[in-house]
C-alpha cells in the first residue's frame, strides 16, 4: 500500500554556537547563530519541533533547506540583535 513519503529529519547535537540538522543518512547541515539569530532565543525544546514535509523544506516559520545549504543565496537575514 503506497502511502505519503515523509521525510525525517532530527537535530543530532546543538551548542551555544547553533544546532545540527540530520537531513538523512548522508547529510548533515551546521545552522549557526550568528547566520540565522532567530534559532539563538529558542528553546531546544522548539528547535526539536522541526518537520520536513519535503525534500527541500524545512517545516519552521520561513526556513527552507537551501537557505541552510547556501545562505549567501538568501540576503534577507535577520538584523535582530541580542
Amino acid at each position: 500500500m503506497l502511502g505519503t513519503n515523509i521525510s525525517q529529519v532530527e537535530i543530532s547535537g546543538v551548542s551555544k554556537h547553533g544546532f545540527w540538522l540530520l537531513l538523512d543518512e548522508e547529510e548533515e547541515l551546521f545552522v549557526s547563530f550568528s547566520e540565522f539569530p532567530w534559532f539563538g532565543k529558542a528553546s531546544v525544546e522548539q528547535l526539536f519541533q522541526v518537520e520536513r514535509p519535503q525534500a527541500h523544506h524545512l517545516y519552521w516559520p520561513d526556513l527552507h533547506v537551501d537557505s541552510v545549504r547556501h545562505p549567501e543565496q538568501f540576503p534577507l537575514v535577520s538584523r535582530i540583535v541580542s
